[in-house]
This record gives C-alpha cells, structure tokens and sequence, in this order.
C-alpha cells in the first residue's frame, strides 16, 4: 500500500516537473500507445458481404421512392407554342402533379382536350358535336372562373378590356403586356355573363391574342375528367426555374384595399 502511494507521489512530481507542452506530449503519447494497443477489426468477406448488401439496400429504397414520386406525384411535362407566354415559353419543361386538393381560380392546369363543352341558352352543360376538332391534344392554360363562378367579359372598349368574376374585374398580373382579352367570335358571343357550371372550368391563356382556351369553339369549358394535373414547377431552363403553383389574382376591390 506505501509503495503504491509513493509510485503515485512520485508520478505526481515527474507531471508537475514536466512543462505543459511536454505534459501534453507524454498524454497524447499514451493515448496513441493505448489505441495502437487495441486489436483492429478484421475485414472478412461476412462483413464484405454484409456491406454490400446494406448499399443494395439503400440503392433500391432510394429508386423505389423516386419511381413513387415522378409515378404519383410529379409528371415532367413539355410545353409546346406561345398560348402561355410570359408564364411559359414553348420548350419549357415543367413538373405537374396528379395529386392535389382542389382547384382554385389562377391555377395552370394540363388539360386533354378531348371534348368541347358549352352551355346553352339555359345555362346548362352539354358537348358540342364536332367532326373535327383541331385542337384535339394536351393543353395548357390557367383557371379563370370555377363552377359556381359568374365570368364575364368586357370588350366594348378594345384598348380596355375587362375580366370580371363574380361581378369584380380581377388583376392579371402574368398577362402578356399589350395583349387584350377580346371575346372574338367563339360560342359564348352574346352570353356573357354566365355562370360557369358545377365541376367546368373557363380558362384562358396568359398571352390572350394568341391563345386557342375556352372562349373558342374547339376548346370550350374544361370538365373536371379531362384535367391531367395541376403544374407546380418549371424546371427547365434550369436558371428560370420557378413554382407555379402561387399564381393569384385579386378583385379590384382587394387592390384598392
């Protein structure tokens, strides 16, 4: 017992002896003594295989969740022509996705075009009967009015057209500078205003001199079947890359607010 008390006592003195950097030294050294000390794992082909295996693993979680995502949730998408611009140029590539929770006024939508709707001089729905429709693919355009939903269109004054939902001209931010809305000659020349029917949407592209959308016989309302998915991102060009899915419009009575 005396002789471990002086061994201690004596350990004590040689450390105080010592300056901090050589103090610093011995500890480190003893540190490396002890890991080199310890046995080191033995790499076997258990554990080669077994790691192998894990990274397997991890590779096909990750590819089962990627298939998950662009399988249900986000669809790459090619925008062809001009009906969207400024919003969207033709070449752009955006996502949509098929999984959403309703559709809002300013919403862009990917629609099949597969079938015209219009309404009649009572307001209801019903499918027009063409021979030929031109525009008979996927389009592009953004929500104007839902169901439930008075649009109307002023273009009495060319140089001042107006959009107006329930009643209040609205603000259109993404709208090609210059281009007006104008009426034209579609099917709904003389109806407006109209409620659009439950489960139809209007839409309309945001450059509106050049855009093919609802106020055209070859496209009509937009019945809720023949919506693909709602876009949420443009990710090509990759330096323009944007979310699409904030686009909003206001009354003119919550802008003058």
């Amino acid at each position: 017992m005396e002789e471990n008390n002086m061994l201690n006592e004596t350990e004590k003195e040689i450390k105080e002896k010592l300056s901090p950097e050589q103090s610093e030294k011995t500890e480190a050294t003893s540190a490396e003594t002890v890991k080199a000390d310890k046995p080191k794992k033995k790499y076997t082909k258990k554990t080669f295989v077994s790691d192998v295996l894990e990274i397997a693993e991890s590779t096909l979680i990750t590819i089962f969740v990627i298939v998950l995502v662009f399988t249900y949730l986000l669809h790459p998408v090619n925008i062809v022509g001009h009906s969207m611009e400024p919003t969207l140029y033709g070449k752009d590539r955006i996502f949509m996705t098929t999984v959403y929770f309703g559709i809002k006024d300013g919403d862009i939508l990917v629609i099949d075009n597969n079938a015209v709707y219009l309404v009649d001089d009572f307001g209801d729905p019903y499918e027009a009967d063409l021979s030929y429709n031109p525009i008979d693919e996927c389009i592009i355009k953004r929500v104007i009015a839902c169901g439930g939903e008075e649009i109307n269109i002023d273009d009495s004054d060319p140089s001042n057209c107006k959009v107006m939902v329930n009643g209040k001209e609205i603000d259109e931010p993404y709208i090609k500078e210059g281009a007006r809305t104008l009426v034209g000659s579609g099917p709904f020349t003389g109806k407006f205003p109209f409620t659009v029917p439950e489960g139809y949407y209007f839409v309309m592209g945001d450059n509106r001199e050049n855009s093919s959308d609802s106020r055209s016989g070859y496209v009509g309302l937009i019945k809720k079947e023949q919506i693909y998915g709602k876009a949420v991102m443009r990710y090509s060009p990759l330096k323009e890359m944007k979310t699409l899915f904030n686009s909003y419009k206001k009354s003119s009575d919550e802008r003058s607010n």
